[in-house]
């Protein structure tokens, strides 16, 4: 096997006396910066996890660009925060620093000396760093973990033990504040950079979602996000405005063109497949959240598939364009709530 640019080989067994020596850091902290060295290292143990209702490991399924390995930030009580160790894991590229991912895998024979096994160097998921799920504290108290997303740079080993069960029942959950901190932090990072035409559009999303959930909250209604376990995968589905009252899907996005109304009706179906055997008091219904209402053909594709929108008016609040199963011959159309405006 090729000995990795760490000076490790990726399936190397090692205890952490042999690591920092040659990686830097100290200490056996589940995430050890080494500034140093240049280094981020990250130690993975599911046993600590499983305490806590989660557990680190390779998602099952690769997506569009190739495998995940999903890994939950430190903080054993209230809500987990981008500080300290989580920080130094999302700003690892931009500080210079090399991420190297290590899994607990016994011990040293005749003693209580942990071993890891080397991973591989690893990069943050640019396009979905991390996501903010549900767990149990150190106390048994409901709070918010960080769960970064992980990829390979180079040489890694993938073994079937690491890798995250599928799941077989379709569950969700409700959390009303994780969708904040992503948000955020996405704000955040624009602010220290210059702007592209792909970042001004993630902008106008962030913003849209923020001020629609805040109008809501002050119109007395609930609106958080759903966390979805789906049917035979590993990876969540995050719908981050949801209404749990009414059942109802909002999907924001940052422009009412076709190829931003594509990928959220893409999203939506998605949720409704994997939703539809979750039983509810309520039918799901679906929305796409837009910065202004979307021309005539897109809200009849949409509508040909259930879904409405809710778009930002010229007053600066949100009017609805509800979608209707009605038909008339083969036209699906979609018919306009009482308090919205005639459309131009």
């Amino acid at each position: 096997m090729t000995t990795h640019t760490s000076g490790f080989r990726p399936g190397q067994i090692l205890t952490r006396a042999e690591i920092h020596p040659v990686l830097g850091g100290a200490g056996y902290a589940g995430i050890c910066p080494a500034v140093e060295k240049r280094n981020v290292l990250i130690f993975s143990d599911s046993k600590v996890g499983e305490g806590f209702g989660y557990r680190d490991g390779w998602l099952a399924e690769n997506d569009d660009i190739g495998p995940i390995f999903t890994y939950t930030g430190v903080g054993k009580r209230g809500d987990q925060a981008l500080a300290g160790g989580n920080r130094s894991i999302l700003e690892h590229a931009e500080k210079g620093r090399t991420l190297h991912l290590f899994v607990a895998v016994g011990k040293v024979a005749g003693s209580d000396t942990r071993t890891h096994m080397y991973i591989g160097e690893f990069k943050v998921d640019e396009r979905k760093p991390f996501e903010i799920r549900g767990a149990k504290d150190e106390l048994n108290a409901d709070r918010n973990v960080i769960v970064f997303r992980l990829r390979p740079t180079g040489l890694y080993i993938r073994r079937e033990e690491d890798t995250l069960p599928r799941t077989t029942n379709p569950r969700s959950r409700f959390n009303r504040t994780a969708a904040k901190l992503p948000r955020a932090y996405r704000r955040q990072k624009r602010q220290r950079g210059q702007l592209s035409d792909a970042d001004h559009v993630a902008a106008t999303r962030d913003d849209l979602a923020d001020d629609f959930e805040e109008s809501s909250l002050a119109a007395g209604e609930t609106i958080g996000q759903l966390e979805v376990s789906m049917r035979d995968a590993t990876a969540q589905l995050m719908l981050e405005l949801y209404n749990p009252a009414s059942n109802t899907v909002y999907e924001p996005t940052g422009s009412a063109a076709s190829e931003s109304m594509a990928e959220a009706m893409a999203q939506l179906l998605l949720a409704r497949h994997h939703l539809r055997s979750i039983a509810h008091s309520q039918p799901l219904h679906l929305m796409v959240l837009t910065p202004e209402l979307p021309r005539e053909d897109l809200r009849n594709l949409l509508a040909e598939h259930g879904i409405g929108v809710v778009y930002r008016n010229e007053s600066g609040g949100f009017s609805e364009f509800e979608a209707s199963t009605t038909t008339s011959g083969n036209t699906l159309r979609a018919f306009r709530c009482l308090d919205c405006p005639v459309p131009a």
